[in-house]
């Protein structure tokens, strides 16, 4: 796209669009039980979670970096990315988005969900939750 001056010009996505880009790449890397929460209510910090889990140290690093390449190529990078090296638990802080990739023990350890059981669940689309799981709108979390 074009603003007619040869310069072009970038469309600003919002926080929502860039938690869809990271749902999706987390999705895109085979991440199982994407969940994303609504905390801007919650937090000053951040708006948006979004958890998700790898088998594996190698899966749980691999979805770490598709998400960290696919919402940096969206127009927003990291601002700091914890735990790459060990793979167990993998955060990515993107401002007003935070995504964290666990093992399953790790997640199941720190139980994000039920720490943030306030939260409202943010819809994702089926292409991402699984034609079980999707849901459209946004919905109250479940304990």
């Amino acid at each position: 796209m074009s603003d007619g001056t040869g310069k072009g010009w970038a469309i600003q996505l919002d926080s929502l669009d860039y938690l869809l880009v990271a749902a999706e790449a987390a999705s895109d890397k085979k991440a199982e039980n994407i969940v994303a929460l609504d905390v801007a209510e919650l937090l000053v910090v951040t708006d948006s979670f979004l958890i998700c889990t790898g088998r594996t140290d190698r899966q749980v690093r691999t979805i770490a970096d598709e998400i960290e390449l696919k919402v940096k190529q969206a127009g927003l990078p990291p601002m700091g990315i914890e735990g790459h090296a060990e793979g167990r638990w993998v955060l990515i802080d993107f401002g007003d988005l935070v995504a964290h990739v666990f093992q399953p023990e790790e997640r199941e350890f720190y139980r994000l969900e039920r720490l943030w059981a306030d939260a409202p669940r943010i819809g994702l689309p089926k292409s991402v939750t699984g034609p079980a799981e999707g849901i459209l709108e946004t919905e109250p979390a479940r304990s």
